[in-house]
C-alpha cells in the first residue's frame, strides 16, 4: 500500500491488531491521577471549605461553581488546540507530559488554609479569593492533562467491543484510584487529629502519585500513538472546517447530544451525592469523620468489581440495556437514603453497595458511546475531530455540575447550615432545616437526575448494528480513495 494512500483510522486497525495488556494498563494509568484528585475534591472539598477553612456554605458553593464554569470554558479551547498540535510526539502526549507537574502542584495548593487576617470576616473574604484563584489555575492544568488523555481513546482502537474493554481498564484505574485515595484518607484521618494537617498530607501524597501515573501513561502508549500519527500525517488532509462551522456540526450530531445528556445527568447524580454525603454521614447518620471514607469505599469497591461484569455483559445485551440495569438499582439506593435513620448502619451499607452497581455504568457507558459518535461525524464530514467533541462533552457536563454544586451550597446556607470556625475541634450542631436539606439533596434530587438519564438512553440511536454500518461505509470510502490514488 502506498504511503500516499488517504488514511482513516479504520485503515490502521484493518490488520486486526489488538491492544496488548501493557498498552491497556498504561492507558488506564493515565486516568489514575485525575481520578484521585477529582475524587478527593468531589467528596471533601465543599466539606473542607465549610468545616476546615470556615467559609460559609453559599460562598463555598460559589467557589466550586466559578471553578467548574472556568473549567468548562477552557475545555473546548484545549480540545481544539490539541487537534491542531504538531510535534514529534503527536497531538496529545506533549500536553500530558508538560502539564503533569503543574497539575500536581496546583492541586496541592487548594488544600492549605492561609491566615490573611485576625478578623474572621476579613479572613473569609481573602480566603474566598485565594481559593477562587487557585481553583482556576488547578482547573486549567486538570484540563491540560485530562482532555488530551480522553481524546486518545479512538486513536488507540476502533473496534466497538475493544473500546469498551479499553474503557474498562481506564475506569478500573479510575475507580481503583478513588478507592485507594479513600483508604489513604481513612488512614490519615485516624492517625492525624488536626483537620488542616489531615487534608494537607492527603493532598501531598495524592499529588505525587498523580504526576507519576501520568508519566507512566505517556511512556506506555507512545508507540501506539506515534504509529497512529505516522499514518494520519502521511496523507493530505481535507480542507479544514472553520471553528464556527465545527460548532454547528457538533450540535447537529443527534447521537452526540444524547451522549452528553446521558453523561451530564449521570454525573450530576454522582457529584451532587458525593459532595453532600460527608454531611449526610456525619450530621444525619451521626457517624464519625473517619467513618466517611469507609462508606465511600463500599460504593467505589462495588463499582470497581462491577465494571468488568458490565463490560462483559454489554457485549451480549448492548450498552443501553446495561445502563438501564445499573441505573435502576442505583435509583432504588438513592431513594432509600432519604429515609435512613441513625443506627441503621447495616442498611446504609446495603444501599451503598446497590449504588455502586449504578455508579459503575455511569463511568463506563457514556464514555464508550463517544468514539462511536466521532466515527459518525467522520462519515458525515470526512474529518476526525476527537478534541472538539470531547472538549464540548466535558464543557457542557461541567456547566451542569457548576450549577448543581452552586445550588447545593446555596441550599445549605438557606437552610441554616452552620459552618465551622477554623481551628475548632468539634463541628457545630446543625438545625433540623439543614438536616432535611441534606437528605433531599442526597435522595430525591439525585433520583430525578437518574430518571432523566434513563429517558435519554432509551432514545440513544447508535446500536452495534448501526456502528458496524458506519465502519463499513468508512472502509468503502477509504478503499475508493485508494483506488483513485493508484490511478
Amino acid at each position: 500500500m502506498s504511503d500516499s494512500t488517504p488514511f482513516r483510522y479504520s485503515q490502521y486497525n484493518a490488520n486486526g491488531e489488538k491492544l496488548d495488556l501493557k498498552t491497556k494498563l498504561a492507558y488506564g494509568a493515565g486516568d489514575l491521577g485525575p481520578a484521585i484528585t477529582a475524587n478527593i475534591a468531589v467528596f471533601f472539598l465543599l466539606f473542607f471549605f465549610t468545616n476546615v477553612a470556615g467559609i460559609p456554605a453559599g460562598l463555598a458553593g460559589s467557589i466550586l461553581m466559578i471553578g467548574k464554569i472556568w473549567d468548562a470554558v477552557n475545555d473546548p479551547i484545549v480540545g481544539v488546540l490539541t487537534d491542531k498540535t504538531k510535534s514529534p510526539w503527536g497531538r496529545r502526549l506533549p500536553w500530558i507530559f508538560y502539564g503533569a507537574i503543574p497539575f500536581g502542584i496546583s492541586f496541592f495548593l487548594q488544600w492549605i488554609v492561609p491566615r490573611f487576617s485576625a478578623d474572621q470576616s476579613t479572613n473569609q473574604c481573602w480566603l474566598f479569593w485565594y481559593y477562587v484563584a487557585i481553583g482556576l489555575i488547578s482547573q486549567v492544568f486538570y484540563t491540560v492533562v485530562n482532555l488530551p488523555y480522553t481524546a486518545m481513546t479512538p486513536e488507540l482502537t476502533q473496534d466497538y467491543d475493544e473500546r469498551t474493554s479499553l474503557n474498562s481498564f481506564r475506569f478500573a484505574f479510575s475507580i481503583g484510584g478513588s478507592i485507594f485515595s479513600l483508604i489513604l484518607a481513612k488512614i490519615i484521618f485516624d492517625r492525624i487529629s488536626d483537620r488542616q494537617q489531615q487534608y494537607m498530607v492527603l493532598a501531598a501524597i495524592c499529588s505525587i502519585i498523580s504526576v507519576l501515573a501520568l508519566y507512566w501513561c505517556v511512556w506506555g502508549v507512545r508507540d501506539r500513538i506515534l504509529a497512529f500519527e505516522a499514518k494520519r500525517t502521511s496523507y493530505q488532509e481535507d480542507t479544514p472546517i472553520a471553528f464556527s462551522e465545527q460548532l454547528k456540526i457538533v450540535f447537529k450530531n443527534r447521537p452526540f447530544l444524547f451522549a452528553i445528556g446521558i453523561y451530564l445527568f449521570s454525573w450530576l447524580a454522582v457529584q451532587v451525592t458525593a459532595s453532600i454525603i460527608p454531611y449526610f454521614a456525619i450530621n444525619c447518620m451521626r457517624l464519625k469523620e473517619s467513618d466517611v471514607p469507609t462508606l465511600l469505599i463500599a460504593v467505589q469497591t462495588t463499582a470497581l468489581l462491577m465494571l468488568f461484569v458490565w463490560s462483559a455483559l454489554s457485549r451480549k445485551i448492548g450498552k443501553k440495556a446495561v445502563y438501564f440495569l445499573g441505573v435502576s438499582l442505583w435509583m432504588v439506593a438513592q431513594a432509600g437514603l432519604f429515609f435512613l435513620q441513625p443506627g441503621q448502619i447495616v442498611f446504609m451499607y446495603v444501599l451503598a453497595v446497590m449504588a455502586g452497581f449504578g455508579v459503575s455504568v455511569a463511568y463506563l457507558v457514556p464514555w464508550s458511546m463517544m468514539p462511536d459518535v466521532i466515527e459518525l461525524d467522520e462519515l458525515q464530514t470526512g474529518q476526525r475531530r476527537e478534541g472538539i467533541f470531547y472538549g464540548f462533552m466535558v464543557m457542557l457536563q461541567k456547566f451542569g455540575l457548576a450549577f448543581g454544586l452552586f445550588l447545593v451550597g446555596i441550599a445549605l446556607e438557606a437552610s441554616g447550615f452552620r459552618e465551622a470556625i477554623p481551628g475548632q475541634t468539634t463541628l457545630p450542631v446543625q438545625p433540623d432545616s439543614a438536616l432535611f436539606a441534606i437528605r433531599v439533596a442526597t435522595g430525591p434530587v439525585s433520583t430525578i437526575f437518574l430518571i432523566c438519564g434513563l429517558f435519554l438512553t432509551f432514545f440513544y440511536p447508535i446500536t452495534r448494528e448501526m456502528h458496524a454500518e458506519i465502519l463499513l461505509q468508512l472502509k468503502e470510502r477509504q478503499y475508493n480513495r485508494q483506488q483513485e490514488t493508484e490511478k
